[in-house]
């Protein structure tokens, strides 16, 4: 038994959450995976997983094997990348999740130049708007806005977003111009972004000279999807919030038009976030650093 090789498949069979996610992210037939792990298993003289039909679970054994067992595990990775990124290229599948908007807008035009860097790492990008699960998806690391709330993930700061209140011209001519937060709530259609995470629709937000406003109405439509919300601002449905990389284009063509501006939504922070007991390879830690370089720039926070 190779047992560095058998305490590899195993931890990641704890972090997938179960056998098939785990023997794909290690490009490894689920039958050889399943075995390494009963042989160290027998080697051990303990249960470390308990199997059922629909499911997998760590037993007490095996968590304490697995903490234990982590430490020695990723402190080898590190050696063995800290020679192998000296002398060598970064390589290699990396998976990326990003937002609908954001992949559109941001992180897909920049990618030619990342691409020109680093022609032997090929990105897999999981576009939508909805909350992943790093460990179980097998995802390396995903781009996302808003505050962090979850401990266990290590995240980089990659800026600020502008963020844009607009409607078309027509809705515009037809219910009149706001010139104030609380005039939305005489008659006005609001199109609310909804979480894909906790299904709740994001309230409007607005900031002047340090006074910060939030309307909660009852929205006419709520979408879970950002490039789908652009859509129903520019068809004519109602106001919308997003940011203003999604509706430059809207907005520089005369499709929509930016409304109380004095009282601009307060910028929207992103990250990157991976999580803290995956090791960092070298693709991902250069894919992390290109991005702190880059994005910034291209969140568009500043006023125009």
């Amino acid at each position: 038994m190779d047992q560095l090789l058998a305490i590899r498949a195993f931890a990641r069979v704890v972090e997938a959450g179960n056998f098939t996610r785990a023997a794909d992210s290690l490009n490894m037939p689920n039958a050889t995976l399943s075995k390494l792990v009963q042989e160290l298993e027998a080697y051990l003289g303990i249960r470390l997983l308990q199997r059922t039909t629909r499911r997998v679970t760590v037993t007490p054994e095996g968590r304490d094997y697995y903490d234990k067992t982590l430490r020695i595990v990723r402190d080898l990775e590190d050696i063995d990348t800290s020679f192998n990124s000296a002398r060598s290229k970064p390589r290699g599948a990396l998976r990326v999740d990003v937002g609908g908007s954001t992949a559109r807008d941001v992180l897909i035009p920049a990618l030619p130049d990342f691409i020109a860097r680093y022609p032997d790492i090929r990105l897999d990008l999981g576009v939508s708007d909805r909350a992943v699960d790093l460990i179980s998806d097998s995802v390396d690391c995903v781009i996302r806005g808003g505050p962090l709330d979850n401990s266990s993930l290590v995240a980089r700061h990659l800026g600020q977003a502008g963020m844009v209140t607009c409607a078309t011209p027509a809705y515009l001519k037809l219910f009149g111009i706001p010139a104030y937060p609380d005039e939305l709530k005489n008659g006005h259609r609001l199109i609310s972004y909804v979480s894909a995470q906790n299904g709740r629709a994001m309230p409007f937000r607005f900031e002047q000279h340090g006074e910060k406003i939030e309307i909660k109405v009852e929205q006419r439509l709520g979408v879970n999807e950002s490039n789908a919300h652009l859509a129903a601002g520019v068809a004519g449905l109602g106001i919308i919030q997003t940011f203003r990389y999604a509706a430059a284009a809207a907005l520089r063509d005369g499709v929509l038009v930016e409304i109380l501006k004095p009282w601009r939504p307060p910028a929207y922070p992103f990250h990157i976030v991976y999580p803290h007991n995956r090791h960092v390879t070298h693709r991902l830690r250069v894919f992390i650093d290109w991005l702190v370089d880059c994005f910034p720039s291209r969140l568009g926070c500043a006023e125009d």
